[in-house]
């Protein structure tokens, strides 16, 4: 481990940075970390990471173990596709269940997948499926892959539309472009909202996403939150409720990649609309809803990492559950951030999304 500010103290700046009324510094915990995409941190003070390209790595007080996590499911990965999210079972200190997110099959045929396993501290064993989208799909963009739990113990999960198939966001009968609620087994939670409905893919709690890039519940208020990615422009943070249409592409507050319009509407009868939207698009990734001690200026705040801005956007909550003036931190960076967590110590983690990616720890200086 090292603080990188010192580590380029001649070059940019001193260890400190000050961002607003808040003071903090860097610390590099494991670095070169292929592509990372996702933390989770164990009771004994390990740091699991996953890497894009299918590895699952460890990082202990001595930084990063140079041998991967044994056992983990073959992934596609190609673009966008790997190996995505991890989270711990809710009894994972008895139980070291852990469940993780990934591509699965081949170019022309893949989904996303969540398969069930146990962590013995160095393999992953009792490896098992529990879900996978249906139909499968073409092409190596958009399987969103983020997942978090329900205070009832069931497990959420965001998919993505596919990117060329976007009309598979308001099909029933199909899992891309929604977000998925299942039991911890994978088996279908009876009071899902198209449970008894035909034709609908029973697992299906939310509809009309384009690609879920995170889910956080806030058990203080009951509510779940999940941004999703733009075109150009028109990120999304949305309240999820069950049997909601989100309206993707229907309406849409950005334009397509070609600038040509998507469509003509940013509201339509029966469809949710934002929170708040983001356009131009900074590119939302991980995201975390923060209750640390170390930071108390910035409890209740969400801290949503940003891939195309190169930095995390502060959303501070205010009293009524309505986000307040945002503020742009970690730019002095420069690298595209794909997760940021709240760590059981009170400060942030993050991680960059680089070919030698790092993981960091944003405290206040010492």
């Amino acid at each position: 481990m090292r603080n990188f500010i010192v580590s380029i103290i001649f070059i940019i700046a001193p260890m400190w940075v000050a961002a607003a009324s808040v003071d903090y510094q860097f610390e590099v915990l494991a670095e070169p970390l292929e592509h990372p995409w996702s933390i989770a941190f164990l009771p004994d003070g390990v740091i699991l990471v996953t890497e894009r390209p299918g590895r699952l790595r460890i990082v202990g007080p001595d930084g990063l173990r140079p041998m991967p996590v044994a056992g983990v499911p073959e992934v596609f990965a190609s673009g966008q596709a790997g190996l995505l999210d991890i989270l711990l079972a809710e009894d994972f200190s008895d139980s070291g269940v852990l469940y993780l997110s990934f591509a699965y099959g081949d170019s022309d045929e893949n989904h996303t997948r969540v398969v069930r396993a146990r962590f013995d501290g160095e393999t992953l064993l009792e490896v098992t499926p529990i879900f996978t989208t249906q139909p499968p799909k073409s092409g190596d963009a958009h399987y969103g892959g983020r997942m978090a739990w329900m205070d009832d113990g069931t497990l959420l999960l965001g998919t993505g539309d596919g990117f060329y198939f976007r009309e598979e966001s308001q099909n029933l009968e199909s899992h891309l472009g929604k977000i998925i609620r299942i039991r911890d087994d994978g088996t279908v939670p009876d009071d899902n909202p198209f449970v008894n409905t035909a034709d609908v893919r029973p697992e299906i709690y939310s509809y009309g996403h384009r690609n879920v890039q995170a889910i956080v519940n806030d058990r203080d208020l009951g509510v779940i939150y999940a941004h999703e990615h733009g075109p150009r422009g028109g990120d999304e943070l949305n309240v999820i409720l069950p049997g909601r249409n989100y309206g993707w592409p229907i309406i849409s507050h950005g334009k397509d990649y070609s600038r040509a319009l998507i469509t003509p509407f940013t509201a339509y009868e029966g469809m949710e609309q934002p929170l708040l939207y983001w356009t131009p698009s900074i590119a939302p990734a991980g995201m975390t809803l923060y209750d640390g001690a170390l930071f108390p200026q910035w409890q209740r705040s969400f801290f949503v990492a940003a891939l195309a801005e190169e930095s995390v956007r502060r959303v501070p909550m205010l009293n009524g559950g309505e986000p307040g003036e945002q503020e742009t931190l970690f730019k002095e960076l420069e690298q595209r951030i794909r997760d940021i967590r709240s760590g059981p110590d009170g400060a942030l983690y993050l991680i960059t999304d680089e070919p030698e990616g790092r993981l960091i720890r944003v405290a206040p200086p010492r």
